[in-house]
């Protein structure tokens, strides 16, 4: 039927994640890539997910 719903949800939370932790030491030049990453990920299981849910409305998923 429908194929990980939840494991998008545990992407999109971890994208929130991914925007939220500190890098500190010699890992804090990766901060701007840490929240780019993080919020292309939200983004992109977000559309998935609502893209699953109008297939799913109209029938075809």
């Amino acid at each position: 039927m429908n194929h990980f719903p939840f494991l998008y949800l545990a992407c999109i939370l971890a994208g929130f994640a991914l925007i939220r932790v500190p890098l500190n030491g010699f890992l804090e030049p990766l901060q701007p890539l840490a929240y780019l990453i993080g919020v292309l990920t939200i983004l992109l299981f977000s559309c998935v997910l609502i893209f699953k849910g109008v297939m799913i409305l109209i029938g075809k998923g």
